[in-house]
């Protein structure tokens, strides 16, 4: 072999190795870390903290699954699995984010990801949405969007 030809093999595999190496690295990478989320870790310590005040009401998921339907699910899609337009709120950065954190966003929206501010809905409404989101729990849990969406709107066509 040529020193020329074994030059360019010995640096076409090292290309190779760094190019696996880095292809690894990304697929290791934690889960939780992706961008989009990350205006949920700036919201004040003071507004994470805060509880929903209609955490134990049933009827506040019914009533934020309307609203979420009407306000949402244009951008977020239908279950909240994300669109076009804007990211999954089943995602485990979501479901795993204070009651506060949430409503936090929603009152104050990101307006540079054209979230928009949602302040001029009355408060309650507010927690209502907050209530719905967290209901539908994490895409991971196995339970189909679907099902969960079908049965809390079954349960208002019904009363």
């Amino acid at each position: 072999m040529r020193p020329t030809t074994l030059i360019a093999t010995w640096v076409m595999s090292l290309m190779t190795v760094a190019y696996c190496a880095r292809l690894t690295a990304q697929s290791s990478q934690d889960p939780n870390s992706d961008p989009r989320y990350d205006e949920l870790g700036k919201v004040p310590e003071k507004y994470r903290a805060k509880q929903n005040p209609l955490s134990n009401d049933p009827e506040a998921i019914k009533a934020g699954a309307i609203l979420f339907k009407e306000h949402c699910e244009e951008c977020h899609g239908v279950g909240a699995v994300g669109g076009k337009k804007a990211p999954s709120l089943r995602a485990p950065q979501v479901q795993e984010a204070s009651d506060g954190t949430i409503f936090w966003i929603l009152s104050n929206g990101i307006v540079r990801k054209k979230m928009p501010v949602w302040s001029k809905l009355p408060e309650p409404q507010r927690w209502q949405l907050v209530r719905y989101i967290k209901s539908l729990g994490s895409a991971t849990t196995g339970k189909s969007v679907e099902d969960r969406t079908q049965k809390i709107t079954q349960e208002h066509s019904q009363e």
